[in-house]
């Protein structure tokens, strides 16, 4: 089983961090906590385990934050033990090729798309008794028992030939959506989960700070879900600000003096000081940070009007230094957004994936387009760079198997 995947190794981490400033390649270096690695396919481990073989992958920013260890080993959820290892790509569909006795969600030839296999154990895969709160209620990637270590752990992920998981950590891909949707399930569960944990009312004013993959599906849905806003959205390349105006974005933002064109979209009023970014009074009802860095944090705070929230869909795994006080001092609302889970809806308690597929059967949601890029897996190195610099027009790149 080809499969490419990343071990907490301090030691490794720090190497790469201090030489890849001057040695980009040292990421396929013996001194990188990265392996590109042949392991033997494992038996299953358990009755309830399956294992799949890869169709398609997306290749996420998150994926790339750990291969280039852009992650500061003194960030909160690296003090845990069950964030030891992890096989990267989980935007994959997959077709299930062998199930343990005692699955019953799943066939054989069954398409499927990974859930919360990435996000690492939970009560359910650890057979813990009774679960925890946040696995009853279906949202186990909250899962308090995470760490515990116990049972087994699938091998592989996306980038490679394929995985083993409990049946719990995948999703059926029904009939009607397409290879193409499949991959984007998972990207777009996260763009709707972040909308949803704001839910954006008639007539707001929407900011979207990033038109990467995750900004350009949360653009859409903000629209889908609430389609009198108005919407702004930040894109710092040509073809990102394409799709944007495509997605249904009002304005975008391509360099200049944000602070003035935020005052202006929104009529707040703006105040500048020296040695001070600024900070507008008024500003957007709602923002959507999709990025998620110290830069972004501090801007979309001062741009949030008072009583106006801010949602945290991208994630910087690293220590951060941001101005708060517009939390104190606007009473702004910093909401986290981890990935996706149940959601509740019009009336209806569903998963935020069984959501995504109706929006795609009911052609709600848009996807052409949005994968610009495919390579063979042995083009790795290549289709990695592609995903990597923007400026090579890519939006979302996909192993194609």
């Amino acid at each position: 089983m080809r499969t490419i995947y990343v071990d907490k190794k301090i030691p490794h981490m720090l190497a790469v961090k201090a030489m890849r400033p001057v040695w980009p390649g040292v990421v396929w270096s013996p001194f990188s906590p990265a392996s590109v690695a042949n392991v033997p396919e494992p038996a299953l481990p358990d009755p309830r385990w399956l294992r799949v073989r890869n169709i398609q992958c997306g290749i996420c920013a998150t994926d790339l934050s750990l291969l280039f260890v852009e992650v500061n080993p003194a960030v909160a959820p690296a003090a845990l033990p069950g964030n030891s290892r992890f096989y990267l790509g989980h935007e994959v569909v997959s077709e299930v090729i062998e199930v343990g006795p005692k699955v019953e969600r799943f066939k054989v030839g069954d398409r499927v798309v990974m859930e919360s296999r990435f996000a690492g154990s939970n009560c359910h895969t650890q057979s813990v008794e009774p679960p925890c709160e946040h696995c009853t209620q279906g949202q186990t990637r909250l899962c308090e028992n995470a760490s515990l270590n116990r049972g087994p752990v699938g091998v592989g992920g996306g980038w490679g030939d394929g995985y083993t998981a409990h049946e719990s950590e995948v999703w059926t891909v029904p009939e009607g959506i397409d290879d193409d949707q499949a991959t984007l399930i998972e990207p777009a569960a996260v763009a709707l989960h972040s909308v949803l944990r704001r839910h954006p009312r008639a007539g707001e004013k929407v900011l979207i700070i990033g038109a990467g993959i995750i900004g350009l599906l949360t653009a859409q849905l903000v629209k889908v879900i609430e389609p009198t806003l108005h919407l702004t959205i930040i894109a710092r390349y040509s073809h990102q600000a394409e799709m944007a105006v495509h997605m249904g974005a009002d304005e975008v933002i391509k360099g200049g003096d944000t602070y003035a064109e935020m005052a202006r979209i929104t009529n707040a009023k703006h105040y500048r000081q020296l040695l001070n970014r600024g900070m507008l009074l008024g500003g957007f009802d709602i923002v959507y940070d999709c990025v998620g860095d110290s830069s972004t944090l501090m801007d979309g705070l001062r741009w949030t009007k008072a009583r106006g929230a801010m949602v945290l869909v991208g994630v910087s795994l690293s220590n951060l230094k941001v101005d708060l006080n517009p939390i104190w001092y606007q009473e702004v609302d910093l909401i986290g957004s981890h990935t996706f889970g149940m959601e509740n809806w019009r009336g209806r308690s569903l998963h935020t994936y069984d959501l995504v597929i109706e929006m795609f059967k009911e052609s709600a949601l848009k996807h052409e387009g949005l994968i610009t890029h495919r390579f063979p897996f042995k083009e790795y190195k290549r289709a990695i760079a592609t995903a990597s610099d923007k400026h090579r027009g890519s939006i979302k790149v996909v192993f194609k198997y």
